[in-house]
């Protein structure tokens, strides 16, 4: 029933098991993460843990005490051997060496249990003897049976040390007796919380056959989550793949295309600076011409004030005449210095520029960046037919998937694990009346033997109780009282009670202590320590053709490693049944869903995309031909040197703003006068052809020397440079026409490995989930652990902690019996007792001492015949132990 129980599980994780797929070979780089959600998990309520609670502090003695009884450690390799054996030829052919060793070894692991069964049966044995001998004994007078008590000066001391030990003995066998009693209401109470452990254990098993399913259609829906990541990615290849594309030949294309656009911009400002120096030439050509003609006014008309009679009078200062003579001098500076006439124009270069820039080579390299950026476009329209394939494909597993799925009977495999849980459960209820019926009779035969050292307590308690209350120190030994006496009585009859129960409470208690005791240390202590795993696991132990029991016997694999110790541990950390069956070396047998298969319809079919990039124009015939015809457009027959010797002239020989300060400043040392003012109104018409002619000169001047030097610095190694823009759009060119293979597939991989990677996501996802997280198998080793602490937990502990309680506490009952013969003699009422001739001695009040030698009372003075009839007898001498004399017939 089990191995088809267990059969109808594997079954049922069927299912999850055609997820198991073996990953790729090659290492892919990491796509983007998926999230795939928690797989949906029951909770299950079974705590296989218990805390004894208080009553763990008498287990953990007597687990010490076992263990000072029992220090050797397990013996694995001898119960291997006696289990392969099968005890057989042990007691067949005991003679045999190996089996005398192996013998001797059990008898060695065991001594201390047959040290402790040896005097529990000598206890068992002897004490039942001793109590017949003792009774005889005190029959014939002795062995404190004759009632006579001899007086001794510290008898009070000794009775009450004898009280004081025999009530502590009392208290010590009270304590046992409550421990044993305490172990057997435990194990009462437990027992009562079976029901519930099993009861929470099946609800547990129905919990894992009920979420089982559907944790399965959890991991089989998330194939969308892939699914729907892929054929986002496949809508989105033109962005994805284009555009890996297009970022990879950009780095190659867009410097070529951008030299390209700088020569574009180059051409504009050339043609803006030929112009300006056309325009400049112009106007620096007319302005000298006017400029000329107005200095030579200027200079005329000071060279006429100068023939004032005020500068060569004779009546003239000095002062002045020098200053004329001066100011005359310097009027020959007052004249152009540049000659702007013989420079050439640049009207044929500005023709061919304009030319040039007929064709807008800027719009030319704009479409050039628009075809680059047209990739992913290109790749879209190239790979449509690929990526429908593709999505269909993907589509077709995930039907595959879901039809798969509802093809297998996984319903009607639950309900068959369902029926069978049930079934086993309602066994199990079956046998609750008979366990709590078996359970009562314990318990009753339990207070039974307590109630026999119990009984035995009472005696003591009330024998110490009345011997101490109804003492009389005054009283002599023959005139106790009655509670007194009865004190002594009840102690002498927990003594009988004590030989007549003692032996039979060893007996029981050491054969409980030989099956707790090896109970303990054969399968509680080896289970926690895994011990008992290892013997279970050791290879050809339970069947000489399987190494591994478990994967022999349910898959017919021993050689798969799968032990019960890796069992146990792999469900009590709460992981997939998958992982602790090791299912994936028994069902990996689906094809659709593994890696290298159905992946590899995918990768052939990403792997048939044909992209052609030699659509992709950088730069038209005509942009070329543009560029040709920049670099042939004469700038380098231009004169530079001229023009720019010209420029650094200066329109003028002096600086006529300058000269005009001067000659103001040498007019305001004149004498007021004609003469200085003529001269401050030449200063102010060289001020004004200053400001209206030079001013504007100079700015033209600055610009045709600023635009020469551009087109010098343009038209040096012009056919080069652009020779070099050529090549390189060239080599971008043939790199995006010839040799963009290599790139396109190198990009293609990746886009496909990203593709993949989704897969492997999912799949990698669904292994862990299995292994972690889908039918978690905790409910089984609460099973296991349910099963170890009903057996170790509520019955062993609670069995050895009642046979040591009650094993004690007969223990104790050898000095209770000594301790109570003794005192009991403290307590009767005895026949006889001593007597001393030194009454100061032992002081007694109104006693007489008779010719006999015996106290006797003289009641109100009269003599007692009686007495005085007897003959007297010297009991000192004839009894020097002090007992009674013999009876003689005439008392």
């Amino acid at each position: 029933m089990w191995k088809s129980g267990t059969l109808l599980l594997l079954s049922l994780l069927w299912v999850s098991a055609e997820l198991q797929q073996e990953t790729e070979p090659r290492r892919l780089p990491p796509p983007g993460k998926l999230d795939f959600g928690y797989v949906p998990a029951g909770v299950y309520e079974t705590l296989a843990h218990y805390e004894p609670g208080p009553i763990g502090i008498l287990f953990h003695l007597v687990h010490a005490f076992l263990h000072a009884v029992q220090p050797n450690a397990f013996p694995h390799d001898l119960i291997v051997k006696l289990a392969k054996d099968k005890f057989g030829a042990i007691q067949t052919e005991y003679q045999k060496p190996e089996n005398i060793v192996l013998t001797l070894q059990a008898i060695y692991y065991e001594i201390g249990f047959l040290i402790c069964a040896a005097v529990g049966l000598l206890f068992t044995i002897l004490m039942p003897v001793v109590g017949l001998f003792f009774c005889m004994c005190r029959c014939c007078d002795n062995c404190g049976g004759e009632m006579h008590q001899r007086q001794r000066k510290n008898a009070d001391c000794r009775r009450g040390l004898l009280g004081t030990l025999l009530f502590s003995t009392s208290l010590v066998i009270t304590i046992g007796v409550l421990c044993a009693y305490a172990a057997n209401q435990n194990l009462s109470s437990q027992v009562k919380n079976i029901r519930r452990l099993v009861n929470s254990n099946m609800r547990d098993l129905h919990t894992f056959a009920n979420d089982t399913p559907m944790q399965i259609d959890y991991l089989i829906s998330q194939y969308a989550t892939a699914k729907n990541k892929v054929i986002y990615d496949l809508d989105n290849i033109g962005p994805l793949l284009g555009g890996r594309i297009h970022v990879r030949l950009d780095k190659e294309v867009h410097p070529a295309l951008n030299q390209v656009l700088n020569m574009a911009g180059a051409m504009r400002e050339t043609k803006e600076a030929l112009e300006n120096v056309s325009v400049s030439l112009v106007v620096l050509q007319e302005g000298a011409g006017k400029l000329h003609f107005n200095l030579s006014q200027v200079r005329n008309s000071i060279n006429r004030t100068l023939d004032d009679p005020g500068c060569h009078d004779e009546e003239s200062d000095a002062t002045t005449a020098q200053l004329c003579r001066s100011i005359r001098q310097s009027l020959s500076q007052l004249q152009i210095s540049a000659n702007f006439t013989r420079l050439p124009d640049v009207n044929p270069q500005l023709e061919k520029m304009k030319n040039v820039m007929k064709t807008d080579l800027s719009s030319v390299v704009h479409r050039g960046f628009s075809s680059l950026n047209d990739t992913p476009h290109m790749v879209i329209e190239q790979t449509r037919s690929v990526v429908n394939s593709v999505q269909n494909l993907v589509d077709s597993i995930g039907k595959n998937i879901s039809s798969f799925s509802k093809a297998f009977p996984v319903q009607t495999c639950l309900s068959n694990f369902t029926i069978f849980i049930s079934h086993a459960h309602a066994k199990i209820e079956d046998y609750y009346p008979e366990i709590d019926k078996i359970d009562f009779y314990r318990w009753i035969g339990c207070i039974a033997l307590c109630c026999m050292v119990v009984l035995v307590l009472a005696f003591n308690y009330l024998g110490l109780l009345c011997g101490t209350l109804g003492y009389d120190k005054h009283a002599s030994p023959t005139t106790r009282g009655c509670i007194s006496n009865t004190g002594g009585t009840l102690l002498m009859a927990g003594v009988g009670f004590s030989f007549i129960f003692s032996w039979m409470l060893m007996g029981l208690l050491t054969a409980i202590f030989l099956a707790g005791g090896n109970m303990e240390k054969l399968l509680c202590e080896p289970f926690h320590t895994k011990e008992l795993f290892k013997v279970v696991d050791t290879p050809y132990l339970i069947n000489p053709e399987w190494k591994n029991f478990i994967p022999g016997y349910m898959y017919n694999d021993s050689e798969l490693e799968l032990t019960s110790e890796s069992l146990y541990s792999t469900c009590k950390q709460n992981k997939g049944i998958y992982s602790a069956l090791r299912l994936d070396k028994v069902f990996n047998i689906s094809s659709f869903l593994n890696t290298t298969v159905f992946t590899k319809d995918v990768v052939r079919q990403l792997e048939s995309f044909r992209i052609n990039l030699r659509g992709i124009i950088l730069l038209e015939a005509e942009g070329k031909q543009n560029l040709r015809d920049f670099s042939e457009a004469g700038l380098s027959e231009i004169n530079y040197a001229d023009y720019l010797d010209e420029v650094n002239k200066g329109v003028t020989v002096v600086d006529v703003l300058s000269f005009a300060k001067e000659l103001e400043s040498q007019t305001d040392l004149m004498p007021r006068g004609p003469l200085q003012t003529a001269l401050k109104g030449h200063v102010a018409t060289l001020q004004r052809i200053h400001r209206q002619q030079i001013a504007p000169m100079e700015q033209a001047m600055s610009a045709l020397n600023q635009s020469m030097r551009f087109l010098e610095r343009t038209a040096s190694d012009l056919p080069n440079k652009v020779t070099d823009v050529l090549e390189a759009i060239e080599a971008a060119q043939h790199l995006i026409s010839q040799n963009a293979t290599l790139l396109i597939n190198q990009e293609t991989k990746r886009y496909s490995a990203t593709i993949i990677g989704y897969f492997n996501q999912y799949i990698e996802w669904v292994k862990t989930s299995l292994a972690l997280e889908v039918a978690p198998c905790k409910p089984f080793s609460n099973i296991l652990d349910t099963a170890q602490i009903m057996t170790c937990s509520f019955l062993v502990d609670s069995m050895n902690t009642f046979w040591m309680g009650l094993g004690c506490s007969t223990l104790f009952l050898l000095p209770s019996i000594i301790l109570a013969v003794k005192l009991a003699k403290y307590y009767r009422r005895m026949d006889t007792e001593d007597v001393y001739d030194d009454v100061e001695t032992i002081p007694m009040k109104n006693m007489e001492i008779g010719n006999n030698g015996y106290h006797s009372e003289s009641p109100q003075g009269i003599p007692n015949p009686m007495m005085t009839s007897v003959p007297t007898y010297d009991t000192v001498n004839r009894f020097p132990r002090a007992s009674a004399p013999p009876r003689h017939i005439d008392w």
